[in-house]
């Protein structure tokens, strides 16, 4: 997905860097890694919908189910750089420093977008829901690998993915337990 495009609500997006998250019993990181609930359903299958859920109670964080229908898999849309819209995206991220920071976090390019909990669920391929995606244009550059960013399972598993040296690519933090009062 590194390269392709994100259109939603006025602001296109080139995506920068992903992390990939897998069903039943193979990842424990994934939402979906102790069965189907209400809240990750739609990561079941069929691929090709968005799976939006808070986090730290204020922030969507948006997926695109990737996996066979009935196997639970997604990928992450953590950064991206917005390539048309950007008077639209600062009006959705007033405390973005620059423009290379509006999506430069899963929340910050949910917010971006103009996606919310209420886009769960809806198509990013048939053009029926408010984000679509599209093939890249042009080269992507170099990709590069790593561990994933907050989880605290898993968190050592290389399944994040970003274009080299891409100013938009969010900072790496290593999970820290937290301590016991």
């Amino acid at each position: 997905m590194l390269g392709w495009r994100l259109t939603a609500n006025g602001v296109v997006v080139r995506i920068t860097e992903v992390e990939a998250y897998s069903g039943l019993g193979a990842d424990p990181a994934s939402h979906a890694h102790r069965g189907r609930t209400p809240r990750n359903a739609v990561m079941f299958g069929p691929a090709g919908f968005l799976y939006v859920y808070q986090i730290y109670g204020m922030y969507q964080c948006m997926n695109i189910v990737c996996g066979e229908e009935g196997v639970a898999a997604a990928v992450l849309l953590r950064a991206g750089e917005v390539v048309e819209g950007a008077e639209t995206a600062r009006s959705r991220r007033p405390g973005a420093r620059n423009d290379r920071d509006l999506g430069a976090g899963p929340g910050k390019l949910t917010r971006a977008l103009g996606i919310s909990k209420a886009d769960y669920g809806t198509s990013v391929v048939d053009g029926t829901g408010p984000l679509t995606i599209t093939p890249p244009v042009g080269e992507v550059g170099p990709v590069e690998a790593g561990p994933r960013v907050g989880v605290t399972s898993a968190h050592d598993v290389a399944w994040r993915f970003w274009v080299k040296d891409d100013p938009t690519v969010s900072s790496y933090r290593r999970h820290a337990p937290r301590r016991q009062k």
